[in-house]
């Protein structure tokens, strides 16, 4: 049997690296899978407490997660689509304004 801490241990590093990602990078593409990153991170803390405790509600809650990340994803992706259309960049510098 695996203890939490591991479950949880990696579940910071993800959730750092998603961190990282969207700080750092400059590509509204990796930003936008940072934060994707960062949603499943905490997912799998919520599955790990839900199996350490031994009831449902982690699951339930990770349920609700993943239809906001779909959501999410869906929404995201057609305004970077249109985005892309209107500025032929995805650099995050270009995109400071909402002013076409």
């Amino acid at each position: 049997m695996v203890p939490v801490s591991h479950y949880l241990l990696l579940s910071v590093v993800l959730f750092s690296l998603g961190v990282a990602g969207f700080l750092i990078r400059r590509n509204v593409i990796t930003v936008f899978m940072s934060i994707e990153l960062m949603l499943n991170a905490v997912n799998l803390a919520f599955v790990a407490f839900s199996r350490h405790l031994g009831n449902l509600d982690g699951q339930l809650f990770v349920f609700f997660v993943i239809v906001v990340a779909a959501a999410e994803a869906a929404v995201g992706l057609a305004i970077i689509i249109a985005l892309y259309r209107t500025r032929e960049s995805l650099s995050v510098d270009d995109l400071d304004s909402m002013k076409l």
